[in-house]
């Protein structure tokens, strides 16, 4: 079975058990402001979770596009990747668990279907502990689909539970199915642990609610979450061994060797570079088909980042020439059939991978002249060999050289490096990434308290604002809500001028004086491009949107939340304006209360 037939199969199946299917997201978050990227399914259906009415009803599927960089240092075994596809269907206060276990259960072991062998599957349920008891519901479910004891493991919480986001919300058990991997018969008793047990799938059951005291209560209004690995999934059915030998990797791994010059079979070294290659060049093509360019912060430096470990690895193994857009064609080759998007984005893909690289490889002979100060204060400090870990941990940060790379040319010039003191700087590094990560990529439903409502509320002032004074031209490209402020990011070509600054903020303000309701109608697609609604995501939208309107002042395709009038937003002041990558500008702002 390839990917084509995975994702068809997926979608025909849930389809015929009432599902809606609805088109995959852009990487970048219209509804969550606790991302930056979507990182999984439910993302985009943060509104409908919380309790607003899907235009398409209760019953959801879908393949969303992914990113998660949280464990990309993972990335190069066998299953880990940072972009990867999720298979997904959900229930908004429709069925429960009996359900969406049997439908799991059905479509991974249906001749039908996928016709994996009961005998190579195990599945985990929730423990228990003194929020909330041990899910004898779902093991019991498990237990009469012919699943035996010995392979339904009991779980903590740290493993069978999602949620809350933040302090508090939705949350709840939930149920992961496992397929055996290993060479010899799957053992009798499941241990999650081994990681010859490889998890699938995982059905979220969001029955409770935490409240702020810690305390949690049982949801009047539950809901199912799903997601399955389309690549882990595609794998196993393939009897493969690792993602990276299925048809979505192939070519590129192919192209990858052949640039390398590397004709024998690789070195672990290289088998992992060559994979940490294809793995962030992939993820930085789609990236950038959703319109991100490499840049300093946020979602533009992560893509940055993505590349740039992309060429240090691939100098490992001795590619040399530009090779960025020869590996991202292959993947728009292989994609475009299924987002169209990617090959609507191939000339600027490729343009941007080239500057890219050229920008790097003159980062990288900066490097060099560093590299030359450290061999020269090694001499003087102690007319020493060695040069410090430190320093080498400097070029690794700022210039991003690999160690490996620092190791061999200081090998070619007499020298040799701390490893230890390098090592001790990198593992200090790791530990503020790590809480950065868990902090700014942190699954789950956004922060929609009444702030954020009333912050989100007035995005779509400071939109209708910008595009009034501006021009048309000034449309949205990205948006990033807290607490705190808005981050608001459009097209537009030159810096914002005192003058121009104040007009917008007038006029802001005077909609929200003026008292405007905010009305939501839901209607087709095509009905709502025709009324002059703005879409910030092209044909990417379902048959049926939701339009909110601004009486008389503006009016766009949005999934919530939002306030019922604009006389309760308070003053809207802009903080700072900037320019946020080429031709994009960024404004921060705030709302303001007596």
């Amino acid at each position: 079975m390839n990917a084509e037939t995975l994702r068809a199969k997926y979608i025909e199946f849930f389809v015929g058990k009432g599902h809606a299917q609805i088109r995959s997201a852009p990487l970048i978050p219209e509804n969550d402001p606790t991302v930056l990227f979507t990182t999984a399914g439910m993302h985009p259906l943060v509104p409908y979770l919380l309790g607003e009415p899907h235009p398409l009803g209760k019953r959801l599927v879908n393949c969303q596009k992914c990113v998660r960089t949280g464990d990309i240092e993972e990335v190069g075994d066998q299953v880990h990747l940072t972009f990867f596809e999720m298979l997904g269907n959900w229930s908004l206060g429709d069925y429960f668990k009996k359900e969406a276990i049997e439908f799991s259960f059905e479509f991974l072991s249906s001749e039908k279907w996928l016709g994996m062998p009961l005998d190579k599957l195990a599945v985990t349920v929730f423990a228990g502990d003194a929020d909330a008891p041990f899910d004898e519901e779902a093991y019991q479910i498990w237990k009469k689909l012919g699943i035996s004891e010995d392979r339904i493991a009991k779980r903590p919480k740290k493993d069978n539970w999602w949620g809350p986001a933040g302090r508090t919300g939705p949350c709840g058990p939930d149920s992961e199915m496992f397929y055996w991997t290993g060479d010899l018969p799957a053992p009798a008793l499941f241990d999650p642990d081994d990681r010859r047990w490889v998890e699938i799938w995982n059905d979220v059951f969001m029955q409770y609610g935490k409240k702020e005291d810690g305390s949690f209560e049982r949801l009047a209004r539950v809901n199912v979450d799903t997601g399955m690995g389309l690549e882990r999934v595609l794998c196993i059915l393939q009897g493969k061994t690792n993602c990276y030998d299925t048809e979505l990797f192939i070519p590129a791994m192919d192209k990858i060797k052949e640039l390398s010059g590397i004709s024998s079979l690789l070195s672990p070294e290289h088998v992992k570079s060559s994979r940490i290659v294809a793995d962030h060049i992939r993820a930085a093509t789609f990236i950038m088909a959703d319109g991100v360019v490499p840049g300093n912060i946020d979602q533009p430096y992560v893509l940055r980042r993505l590349i740039r470990r992309a060429i240090r690895e691939a100098v490992k193994m001795g590619i040399k020439s530009s090779f960025c857009p020869t590996i991202a064609s292959e993947f728009i080759r292989i994609y475009a059939g299924s987002y169209p998007e990617i090959a609507s984005s191939k000339d600027r893909i490729l343009a941007e991978f080239e500057k890219e690289e050229g920008a790097f490889t003159r980062t990288i002979e900066k490097g060099m002249r560093e590299f030359d100060k450290f061999i020269s204060k090694a001499k003087v400090d102690s007319n020493s060999s060695v040069i410090d870990g430190k320093d080498a941990f400097y070029l690794y940060e700022t210039h991003g050289f690999p160690i490996e790379l620092t190791e061999e040319i200081a090998r070619e010039k007499g020298y040799s490096i701390d490893r230890p003191a390098f090592d001790k700087a990198y593992e200090q590094h790791q530990e503020l990434s790590r809480k950065g990560a868990e902090k700014k990529f942190k699954g789950g439903l956004a922060d929609n308290s009444e702030t954020v409502t009333k912050l989100h509320t007035a995005t779509h002032l400071l939109h209708s604002a910008l595009q009034k004074i501006l021009g048309e031209h000034a449309t949205q490209r990205g948006a990033n809500i807290t607490e705190e402020r808005i981050r608001f990011d459009f097209n537009h070509h030159e810096k914002l001028s005192k003058e121009q600054i104040l007009e917008i903020e007038n006029m802001v303000n005077s909609a929200i004086s003026a008292g405007l309701d905010v009305l939501c109608e839901e209607m087709p697609t095509e009905e709502a491009k025709k009324s002059g609604a703005l879409g910030l995501f092209g044909d990417r939208y379902g048959e049926k949107v939701k339009v909110y309107t601004i009486q008389n002042f503006s009016r766009e395709i949005c999934g919530g939340p939002h306030v019922a009038n604009t006389a309760c937003l308070g003053r809207f002041k802009i903080t700072k304006e900037e320019s946020s990558s080429q031709g994009v500008r960024r404004i921060k702002a705030i709302l303001q209360y007596k």
